[in-house]
């Protein structure tokens, strides 16, 4: 395999870093006072967004900047997942970045899954806003009353009535539903349960303002409410939409889950790999610019061994990213389990580990927001749970390389 980045690539590759060099980076400490300003507390009804962050999507779509993730030359940029890979790692290194491009999670999960899945109605209704960046989107997936690293857990129910889908249960963990543009939720329950445990549940698209849609509160991660995306916890009482809004069939949840996922897998893996990639930069930095006892602090206590370290841990990362991506390439994501599964540990854990080692040379400044570290170091450890955590993934991990050996397969 060559992971050269193909002409396409580095031709978009070089705009997107010529427009972050000249509007993002300049820009993004204004752009974080102007978002905390706006937005100091929990009460989502208030929060607003940041005109520089539309001024700039407007900026990248006019620079032809927009859905790189889509691999769609028409609606999006017809970049392969390899292709995108680059470009989320250089998204990933301002933390408001990926929603200038229109590459923002949950976003762009949401959209493949319209994209893929979707019938020519729900593709008018809510992809093609989706794709213009008028709208937001959310995905109701985890909730508060079962262990969700376990998602056949699901208590959410989703049940016939006539020409209608009846949808009840809490959900929780729901990124960006305090954006003020959060207009759809895909809502995933349980409606076959008498089918076997993977053939159970259901995606319905549900619009926000449906009746009996709550919106119970915004939670806390790592102690801020990241406003005005935030996650939050929202509740379903009979909410009642048209069958229409059903996603693909009933009982083909966990089929769209699994092709959700193992892109957005990479997207957010690429975006850790760029924070870890810029945390190292602004480590080496500031301990060649910062004397300690009579030396700099990269030559004090093994802060270069240190360095060094975090060198290797981000290219074995990126190069364990990239296979997976190369592997849903060619030969889709059910031959790339171990890989897929693989990353979200490896990178993850990386990211917290490259994090803490630049928050500590940064000393007080590392735990401010002087510096985006302390936001790496966060975005870290709730990545180590966002799309399962840990044990679930090391659990496919082993359960997939067994299988190869009881099948004789290993050599």
């Amino acid at each position: 395999m060559d992971f050269t980045h193909s002409p396409r690539c580095q031709e978009t590759l070089d705009r997107l870093n010529a427009f972050m060099d000249e509007h993002v980076y300049p820009a993004e400490q204004a752009i974080l006072q102007d978002l905390a300003q706006r937005n100091p507390s929990g009460d989502w009804h208030n929060w607003t967004v940041s005109p520089a962050i539309e001024a700039l999507k407007q900026k990248a779509r006019d620079a032809g900047l927009w859905n790189l993730f889509l691999p769609d030359a028409e609606l999006g940029q017809g970049l392969s997942v390899v292709d995108y890979a680059p470009l989320a790692e250089q998204t990933g290194r301002v933390i408001f970045a990926p929603e200038i491009f229109n590459c923002n999670a949950p976003d762009t999960g949401n959209m493949e899954v319209l994209y893929h899945f979707g019938n020519e109605a729900q593709k008018r209704t809510w992809l093609t806003p989706l794709l213009a960046g008028e709208i937001r989107s959310v995905f109701c997936m985890t909730e508060p009353q079962v262990a969700s690293s376990d998602a056949t857990n699901m208590e959410a129910t989703i049940t016939e009535d006539g020409d209608e889908l009846v949808l009840n249960g809490r959900k929780w963990w729901t990124t960006g539903l305090g954006h003020p543009n959060a207009k759809v939720a895909i809502f995933m329950g349980l409606s076959n349960p008498e089918a076997p445990k993977h053939q159970q549940h259901s995606m319905v698209l549900v619009p926000l303002d449906s009746e009996g849609v709550t919106i119970e509160r915004m939670l806390t991660a790592s102690g801020e409410y990241d406003a005005p995306y935030g996650h939050g916890e929202v509740t379903f009482d009979q909410v009642r939409v048209p069958r229409q809004n059903l996603l693909w069939d009933l009982g083909k949840g966990f089929a769209i889950a699994q092709g959700r996922l193992g892109p957005g897998r990479i997207h957010h893996c690429m975006r850790a790999i760029g924070m870890a990639e810029r945390a190292l930069e602004l480590a080496v930095e500031r301990g060649l610019s910062r004397v300690a006892f009579g030396k700099p602090l990269l030559k004090l206590g093994g802060n270069g061994e240190r360095i060094a370290q975090a060198r290797l841990m981000i290219d074995q990362a990126r190069l364990l990213t990239l296979n997976a991506a190369w592997k849903i390439d060619t030969l889709g994501v059910k031959q790339a389990m171990t890989e897929i599964s693989a990353i979200k540990v490896v990178v993850p854990n990386m990211l917290q580990q490259v994090a803490d080692m630049a928050i500590q040379i940064h000393g007080g400044a590392g735990v401010c927001h002087d510096f985006p570290l302390a936001t790496f170091a966060a975005a870290a450890r709730m990545l180590r749970l966002a799309d399962g955590p840990d044990e679930v993934h090391l659990a496919m991990v082993a359960r997939l390389e067994i299988a190869k050996h009881s099948q004789g397969g290993a050599r």
